[in-house]
């Protein structure tokens, strides 16, 4: 088996990096050689029994695709993308790397003449309001940021290549990631990881919408696990549909910080600060807040027990199982 990870650099691609390489296969099959792309060279894994290859490389640049799969790896996470507070900021940068250089490495993959997994992460940002109270698995598309609408332009990509016979692509639209470790993104979203992840290492946090916001969330522990079921699943189940909805758990911003006093106490909680921004609010106003995810659940993709679940693994995974109390 040999692996690409395009994107290997951030949060997501370094956890599923770990767990490739503790697992040591996949579908079944000894990984014998994994290959990881970012804009930045990721740092290479420790303990790897097998080659780990790392490179710097820029899927927006229309060559690039063409090197990443001169190779032919059997297996593609495709991981790379722009933010979605940035792609709104920068209209011409989210298009050129969150569309454009999906488009060009399916481009790569079809004259490289050959077939491999390709697994795509899609976003919950596909949807646009108004909304049912919970979203069907067969909802329209209407994207109302740029962000979104570069992923479902995505999505309509993988599912013609596929049906073509050029890719067998899986696209996996995520819940929000919480608790995302590490530095704040540009991320709309990435109050949902401060407000939890600064209070515990005892840093206040700022708390830009209303306790009302819904949402749906994911924490990082189960998105590596949906990349890696996406991976191993058989492609004939999943049908023509080739894009899937993943599970998450449904939780208002008030529950949350009531979640995280039932794990931490009043005393962290106490540290996030409410500062209401019209820009963030406008954004996560028209994003979805919660689904019925029906099909990713007869496929097998599993989510987080509970908002609680996923505060406890960001104690445990990140923090070596304590926090500032």
């Amino acid at each position: 088996m040999h692996i690409l990870v395009i994107g290997a650099a951030g949060m997501v691609g370094r956890k599923l990096t770990e767990k490739l390489v503790a697992n040591g296969a996949l579908a079944g099959r000894t990984i014998e050689r994994l290959d990881l792309v970012d804009v930045i060279a990721p740092k290479a894994p420790e303990g790897a029994a097998f080659p780990v290859n790392v490179s710097a490389a820029d899927l927006s640049e229309p060559t690039t695709g063409a090197l990443l799969v001169a190779d032919k790896p059997d297996v593609i996470f495709h991981l790379a993308a722009i933010v979605s507070g940035e792609a709104e900021a920068d209209f011409d940068k989210g298009w050129r790397i969150n569309m454009d250089g999906t488009r060009y490495l399916l481009e790569a993959i079809r004259h490289a003449n050959y077939v491999p997994r390709l697994v795509f992460t899609s976003s919950i940002a596909v949807f646009g309001a108004p909304f049912p109270d919970y979203i069907p698995d067969d909802f329209h598309l209407t994207p109302l940021t740029s962000y979104g609408a570069q992923k479902a332009c995505c999505e309509l990509m993988l599912a013609d290549y596929t049906r073509k016979g050029f890719v067998d692509g899986i696209g996996l639209r995520f819940p929000t990631i919480v608790v995302r470790p590490g530095a704040p993104n540009k991320a709309a979203s990435g109050f949902f990881s401060g407000i939890i992840r600064e209070p515990l290492s005892g840093i206040e946090a700022v708390l830009p919408v209303g306790d009302d916001v819904r949402h749906w969330l994911a924490s990082p522990r189960a998105a590596v696990q949906f990349l890696i079921h996406a991976a191993e699943i058989d492609g004939a189940a999943v049908g023509p549909r080739r894009n899937i909805t993943l599970p998450g758990v449904e939780v208002t911003v008030g529950q949350m910080i009531e979640g995280l006093k039932a794990v931490a106490g009043d005393a962290v909680a106490s540290r996030i600060k409410r500062e209401p921004d019209p820009t963030v609010l406008k954004i996560v106003s028209g994003w979805p807040e919660a689904f019925e995810a029906k099909r990713a659940a007869v496929l097998g993709f599993k989510a987080d027990d509970s908002f609680e679940a996923i505060v406890r693994a960001h104690i445990e995974d990140e923090l070596g199982g304590s926090f500032v109390a």
